[in-house]
């Protein structure tokens, strides 16, 4: 882990204020290299997303890791399919995964780009049951 030498003046206000500084400029860092040809995830930052994240008036996503807008469509999917394909596939398998593979690749957003990048977020989402919804509202 790199030292630093601070001056004297930099105080915990300047350390809190780099953090959060430093990790937008990691997710702009990750996306310029996606942008410029890189093998690092499109994280679908752009130069306003980094200046509210700096200042911290927007949350900052852990870095390679897609915001929940760019996954939900694949959350939605999942969710979904587990009451059309449920009665007839009740656990996950080789087959159900086949067949929503394929499904998936006929209607993904654009922005994604293959079923490796959103079968953990379709799998989550079939998984995911409707009684969980209702017990954490009554709480």
């Amino acid at each position: 882990m790199n030292q630093y030498k601070n001056p004297n003046w930099w105080n915990q206000d300047n350390d809190s204020a780099w953090e959060r500084t430093k990790a937008a400029f990691k997710r702009d860092w990750d996306q310029t290299k996606h942008d410029m040809g890189g093998h690092q995830p499109d994280t679908d930052q752009k130069i306003g997303n980094t200046t509210r994240q700096a200042s911290g008036k927007e949350a900052i996503p852990p870095r390679g890791v897609p915001t929940y807008e760019e996954v939900e469509p694949a959350y939605r999917y999942g969710f979904g399919a587990r009451s059309k394909y449920g009665a007839e596939f009740p656990a996950w398998d080789y087959q159900l995964e086949t067949r929503l593979k394929g499904e998936w690749e006929e209607i993904a957003p654009a922005s994604r780009q293959t079923w490796m990048q959103d079968r953990d977020a379709i799998r989550r989402g079939w998984d995911y049951e409707e009684e969980d919804v209702v017990e954490t509202a009554d709480k």
